[in-house]
């Protein structure tokens, strides 16, 4: 409903700037007017100034932005990889700064110096073989060694030997709105799993007659050890989600009837990335703005808002449902002697099917003495 009255309002009000547009024509009548449609040397002018105005509007918005939300950009990359990730990120802001601040520069220039007067002829020439090599090739050189970068930093992190390396396997189960983890035990396999088999407590469908996933355990928290590469491996239930572990720089599409998987290795516990100065610093700015909330919230009568601690987060960056905004997962790194230990006291899959199909065990009766009853009475022989 209030979508409608807004839409309402805006249609009154562009039909009310219309109608004000008509009257000012009608108050014209009898005036000098220029009402050819072809430029004058003076329009032109004004055009070509309002085209500095608008470059200078360009850049001060680009300088305004940088300062008020570059602090926002997420650093401090958590994985072995992450650095390169960012590296080639920072190369193309850079690339994009350069090219945008020469290229704006030159068309505002040229649409101000080159404007249309009076008498003025244009001159045309059909090619200029030597031009053409100049903004054909630089731009082709340029964008050669970025995917050439992009494709040796997407090798080193995509390739993975998991019979030669040492890794952790675990799996990531996507589905509307939440998220699974499944860990492949000793043996460091997983299980076979198929939709098909989904019931119960076995939410991710895993086969319980391949030997692989007698040892496979479940969480709803993502537990990872810190220095040691994991192998995860995706799967969807439903539609198509997106794994997205952003201070990972680790992202790969959940698509169902298939498996995607994506490698990293952890280089902070959680623990030590809440220490990490800059995060403490944006830490307190959010507890400070919920600070602020919550004793807008206290004095309505309603609940004030818990206090913020960071984190690691699994998202889904794909538009699945209504409920996407709150489809996430809590990520913890751990020292590995943290995670062995962790992992040790998580129960099989297989010990929480069978305890959840054993038969109840039979109540026992419980006597209770009733109150009503008389006690038969003592009856004493004399001789």
């Amino acid at each position: 409903m209030t979508s409608l009255l807004v839409i309402i309002v805006l249609v009154l009000l562009a039909i009310a700037l219309w109608q004000l547009t008509k009257i000012f024509d009608l108050t014209q009548v009898g005036q000098t007017a220029h009402n050819t449609q072809v430029a004058s040397d003076a329009d032109n002018k004004v055009q070509g100034y309002l085209m500095f105005g608008f470059l200078a509007f360009l850049y001060i918005f680009m300088i305004y932005g940088l300062i008020v939300w570059g602090p926002l950009v997420l650093d401090n990359p958590a994985s072995e990889h992450g650095k390169d990730v960012d590296l080639l990120m920072n190369i193309t802001w850079l690339l994009i700064f350069i090219v945008q601040f020469i290229t704006q520069l030159l068309l505002h220039y040229f649409a101000f110096k080159y404007r249309g007067t009076k008498d003025s002829k244009a001159l045309y020439f059909a090619d200029n073989n030597k031009l053409e090599v100049i903004w054909s090739t630089i731009p082709a050189v340029v964008l050669a060694g970025l995917i050439l970068y992009g494709l040796y930093a997407w090798t080193n992190i995509m390739f993975v030997d998991e019979q030669e390396e040492d890794v952790i396997v675990v799996e990531v189960y996507a589905k509307q709105f939440g998220w699974e983890a499944r860990y492949s035990g000793g043996d460091n396999v997983l299980g076979k799993a198929n939709v098909r088999y989904i019931q119960g407590v076995n939410t991710v469908g895993v086969d319980m007659a391949d030997p692989n996933a007698q040892d496979d355990k479940m969480s709803t928290e993502l537990y990872i050890p810190k220095g040691k590469k994991v192998l995860i491996k995706m799967r969807s239930q439903d539609v198509l989600h997106s794994a997205y572990m952003p201070h990972f720089r680790a992202q790969m599409n959940c698509v169902p009837g298939m498996v995607t998987q994506f490698a990293f290795i952890p280089t902070l516990t959680t623990e030590e990335y809440r220490a990490i100065p800059k995060i403490e610093e944006k830490i307190a700015n959010i507890n400070k703005i919920r600070a602020a909330k919550s004793a807008k919230l206290t004095a309505s009568g309603q609940t004030a808002l818990d206090p913020y601690e960071f984190n690691y987060l699994l998202l889904c960056n794909k538009i699945c449902g209504a409920s996407h905004y709150n489809m996430q997962m809590k990520v913890v790194v751990v020292s590995q002697e943290e995670y062995k230990t962790w992992l040790a006291d998580k129960p099989t899959l297989a010990q929480q099917i069978k305890e959840a199909n054993a038969p109840a065990a039979p109540a026992t009766p419980t006597l209770v003495p009733d109150s009503t009853a008389v006690e038969a009475p003592i009856v004493v022989l004399a001789n």
